[in-house]
């Protein structure tokens, strides 16, 4: 594509989102003269149903700060909580011409079936279900178009956005937030990428009984992902909450929490997207876990720190837990912050320092999760000023607060001490990089 086409595509973008944004804004801006500043319920569901209009990027990346403590104040934070990503399945014309573009004139020739309408729609793109022209059932995921555009664009806007914010209420310095933001959201347009990173955890889960797509890189573009289909039902859908036995939910918990720990701690890379819709269950009561287009792989330096924490917890040693926090480039970290940062730091390791059966977390609502923390942490902070987190936190808690609402929607329980213990045995700052090197290497990424 020329730079003259992308730069007007993305003109339009700015056109399409700038207008709503400056409508915020003059929002914001009035809300703050007349003495009611950001906090206040009106502007943030007004915020939320600019966004909601969208649709696209700007709405996925509004998503993930509603589950990143003191990204924004905490009206906005529970509005944003309510957004669906629910983009409008595109039509036969776009498809047949998305299809030709990625694999050329005579596409259909390569699938004996395509189902024309989509399976999923959602923020970046689709999904159809299709058969090959060698009888494989699968899965094919397909970009929306111009899709690098609106995310330029739509970072853009979201600068406006935090910058209004953190002007007024900025206890949280977001700039690294949003480098983040940016950075992962960029990752996620490269399906080639996301096709590696598949095969990798398909490798790192084999020994968990967790099914995985395989993908089929002669089917696939850096736009366009084929993979084998996994067959299984939503874990929400209510077949499945109506047959499942209480043994059942806490087994599929306990896979839950495997697939997202054990990578973790074995090879420093999680998968930070725990959406409810990323998973399936097989006829054979096993977990699948479908997509991976949000993969954040670490340096294991990065989670080092996250164990020393967790053993400064458990041992009750501060100079451990403050150990962590400078790791993670926490300068000069005094008492107060530290009492602060402890607030949501024992808030995510609690559930794994309590060596009992128990659920992740008791009389919370699934989207409430978190969210009494993260208010006593701003409350905090305000008297203590800016705080610039490191960025790896995005993806760390977003998906910790994702996981942990889908088992409080199970009502799962299980001895998550002990099944983080078990992810622990073995596991060495020396083990972990050179397992991480070696999966990377083995799958052709880095």
């Amino acid at each position: 594509m020329g730079e003259e086409n992308k730069l007007s595509k993305r003109l339009r973008r700015y056109g399409q989102v700038g207008g709503r944004a400056a409508g915020f804004t003059l929002q914001a801006t009035g809300s703050v003269i007349r003495g009611r500043g950001l906090v206040n319920d009106q502007l943030a569901q007004q915020l939320v149903a600019t966004l909601g209009e969208l649709r696209g990027p700007l709405v996925k990346v509004a998503q993930i700060l509603a589950t990143i403590p003191d990204a924004v104040p905490p009206a906005f934070q529970e509005a944003m909580s309510q957004l669906q990503a629910h983009a409008p399945s595109m039509g036969k014309r776009f498809v047949e011409r998305r299809m030709r573009a990625e694999l050329g004139e005579h596409w259909r020739d390569r699938f004996q079936n395509f189902s024309p309408v989509a399976s999923f729609a959602a923020s970046l793109g689709q999904v159809h279900e299709a058969t090959t022209s060698d009888g494989e059932h699968v899965a094919v995921k397909l970009q929306y178009p111009d899709m690098d555009s609106a995310v330029e664009a739509d970072l853009a806007q979201l600068d406006v956005v935090l910058g209004i914010m953190r002007r007024v209420d900025g206890v949280i310095d977001t700039s690294a937030i949003r480098e983040e933001l940016a950075a992962r959201l960029r990752e996620e347009l490269d399906y080639i990428r996301e096709a590696k990173l598949m095969a990798a955890y398909a490798k790192m889960l084999a020994h968990l009984d967790i099914s995985v797509p395989q993908p089929l890189t002669e089917l696939s573009t850096s736009r366009l992902l084929t993979m084998t289909w996994c067959e299984g039902e939503k874990i929400f859908s209510d077949e499945q909450m109506a047959t499942q036995s209480a043994e059942q939910i806490d087994h599929l918990a306990g896979q839950l929490f495997s697939a997202w720990w054990h990578p973790l701690v074995g090879y420093a890379i999680i998968h930070g997207d725990p959406h409810p819709g990323n998973y399936t269950i097989n006829k054979d009561g096993q977990l699948n876990l479908l997509d991976f287009g949000c993969v954040r792989v670490f340096e294991p330096e990065f989670i080092d720190a996250v164990i020393t924490l967790y053993e400064g917890f458990r041992e009750n040693r501060s100079e451990q837990r403050a150990e962590a926090y400078k790791a993670w480039g926490f300068d000069n970290i005094s008492k107060d912050l530290m009492d602060v940062l402890d607030i949501w730091a024992g808030f995510i390791y609690g559930p794994l320092l309590d060596d009992r059966t128990r659920m992740i977390a008791e009389d919370i609502a699934p989207g409430a999760y978190g969210r009494a923390e993260a208010m006593a942490v701003h409350k905090a902070l305000k008297a203590l000023g800016p705080v610039r987190p490191p960025q790896e936190f995005v993806f760390m808690d977003r998906a910790a607060i994702g996981l942990g609402s889908v088992f409080i929607r199970l009502g799962a329980k299980q001895n998550w001490h002990q099944l983080f213990e078990s992810q622990l045995a073995g596991a060495t700052s020396l083990s972990r990089r050179k397992s991480q090197e070696n999966m990377l290497q083995s799958v052709n990424l880095y």
